[in-house]
């Protein structure tokens, strides 16, 4: 009997129908929930599997100076550029190499030494991942000559 007077004073002040009230609520919200999500899930979602385009690597061997603003725009068109220097002057191999990594940070690219004046410069959109310098530490334990 206290309960029902209880309840009859709450329901007076409207206490007890705010809890009905939030309750049937919230019951009505998750039954749309659920109504809603067998929908979302059958629609799915198309995804191209060949979003990528085929990407396209200049390898470059620069006699000249001048051929330098060349390999920049192709990193300016987000192509990767490999450029050798084996047989370059040492004076302009440096010049071309100062070039290149002005341009590369002003893109916002990489650039990696891969072997004795070769050099793998690529675009913002591009990353490097060296295993070969990590594998040489592994094999010797001289972390050294991984450089």
């Amino acid at each position: 009997m206290a309960r029902g007077i209880m309840g009859k004073v709450m329901d007076i002040f409207g206490f007890d129908d705010e809890k009905d009230e939030a309750a049937e609520n919230l019951e009505q919200e998750e039954y749309q929930e659920e109504q809603l999500l067998p929908a979302r899930r059958n629609r799915g979602q198309v995804v191209s599997l060949h979003a990528q385009r085929q990407v396209r690597v200049v390898v470059a061997e620069p006699r000249v100076y001048d051929d330098v603003q060349t390999l920049a725009d192709h990193l300016k068109n987000r192509r990767p550029v490999i450029v050798n220097l084996e047989k370059a002057d040492p004076e302009m191999g440096r010049r071309v190499i100062d070039f290149l990594s002005g341009a590369i940070y002003a893109l916002n690219g990489s650039l990696q030494k891969v072997g004795s004046g070769i050099f793998l410069c690529v675009p913002s959109n591009m990353d490097i991942t060296s295993e070969i310098r990590d594998q040489i530490k592994e094999k010797t334990g001289l972390p050294w000559l991984g450089r």
